[in-house]
């Protein structure tokens, strides 16, 4: 009688661990699911602050065509990477959009009427703010991703993470190239 309740004992304690391993890698993958989310949601703000910005310059600048349909294009990338895109896609689109944005402004700074207009300084402050969210938003799903494939990757969590349907994740990282700035022709 004593054997079968310690072994009762023991067994609702290993169920209970399980569930508690279960809901905890559970938890990290939703968090970082959520976190990912948040650089889709600043990725996007920014493609759409795009068509703005290349309309206000555009005004000035009509002759920079090829420029203005990069900014377009790279705009629909991010659309539809953040639709469905995995991290490296993401990244991809990102920085697509970074050289248009630069490129748009770029071209901006050769017309100082329209540097100083009150519109697009109000969208240089928008983008400016943008990319302080988008780099906190990187950073927080870098964190979030470490911290699930440190419990994927540790005892015991590895033994559950299977079973809860949770696997590795890649990190945000920018992509070859990002470290230099464009260059600009006209």
């Amino acid at each position: 009688m004593w054997t079968a309740t310690v072994v009762g004992v023991l067994l609702l304690a290993l169920v209970g661990f399980a569930a508690l391993a279960f809901n905890k890698l559970r938890t990290a993958d939703i968090a970082a699911e959520e976190a990912r989310g948040g650089i889709d949601v600043q990725l996007t703000r920014r493609a759409d602050l795009v068509p703005n910005l290349v309309s206000t310059v555009k005004g000035y600048a009509t002759h920079e065509k090829a420029v203005f349909e990069e900014g377009t294009a790279a705009r629909a990338g991010v659309t539809a990477a953040a639709r469905n895109g995995s991290v490296e896609q993401r990244a991809a689109a990102e920085a697509r959009l970074d050289k248009a944005v630069f490129n748009v402004l770029a071209v901006a700074e050769a017309y100082p009427e329209l540097e100083a207009s009150a519109n697009f300084l109000q969208l240089q402050e928008q983008l400016a703010e943008t990319e302080n969210q988008l780099a906190f938003a990187r950073q927080y799903y870098n964190d979030a991703a470490a911290t699930v494939n440190r419990l994927v990757a540790t005892v015991p969590w590895m033994f559950f993470a299977p079973m809860a349907g949770v696997r590795r994740r890649d990190f945000y990282e920018a992509p070859a190239g990002q470290d230099t700035p464009p260059t600009v022709s006209f």
